[in-house]
């Protein structure tokens, strides 16, 4: 994807401006151009204090949270983990993997990316009937980019057609990622998490 590329590489204002010279000569009172799906999630989970990965294939996944690893210290630590394919997954990064909200962070896939808000949905088939503020602080969440959609409605209306034997439970959103927000009135209620996402692209 072109876009991850661009905020990998991001291009100065004077460049922008002459690739895209209709957004330089629009009025004020001009409608906002709705940017697509990909980079509206993009900039608002980094305005939420996310910090992704992009990755194009399984080597760079694992290669990505090995740098994750390293970068906090969390060889040899506590992971908290629910899901079998995960722990198999990572079984060589000499982890010891297990249930506690005391584990030194919390390693999940999602069940969708909301561009609207760049928040993080969630459910009883990731953290089971956990509360976020039961689990580790430090979040560690696998997606790929067919999971992005625009709205959390959008993302609803998927976790029912995707389970339609059952409806999974404890569906819920994780979107501030800056522990400096804690005391913001606008968070007020919900669990700040320090959250790396590791985006495999799949499209």
């Amino acid at each position: 994807m072109n876009l991850f590329k661009r905020f990998l590489n991001p291009k100065s204002k004077a460049d922008q401006e002459q690739e895209a010279p209709e957004k330089a000569d629009r009025g004020k009172y001009m409608p906002e151009v709705k940017l697509p799906t990909d980079e509206r999630f993009m900039l608002n989970f980094k305005n939420n204090g996310g910090k992704f990965l992009y990755c194009v294939d399984d080597s760079e996944i694992r290669e990505a949270f090995d740098n994750i690893l390293m970068e906090n210290d969390w060889y040899e630590k506590q992971c908290c983990c629910f899901d079998e394919k995960l722990i198999s997954k990572f079984k060589g990064f000499n982890l010891a993997f297990n249930k506690s909200a005391d584990a030194e962070f919390y390693l999940s896939t999602c069940e969708f990316l909301v561009a609207n808000d760049g928040s993080i949905l969630i459910s009883s088939n990731q953290i089971k009937e956990r509360k976020l503020h039961e689990l580790p602080a430090n979040f560690i969440i696998l997606a790929s980019t067919s999971q992005l959609i625009d709205t959390i409605g959008e993302g609803l209306r998927g976790i029912k057609f995707k389970n339609k034997q059952q409806i999974p439970s404890n569906i819920t959103t994780i979107k501030n990622f800056e522990t400096q927000k804690e005391g913001d009135f606008m968070t007020y209620g919900s669990s700040t998490k320090n959250l790396y996402l590791l985006l495999l692209e799949d499209l």
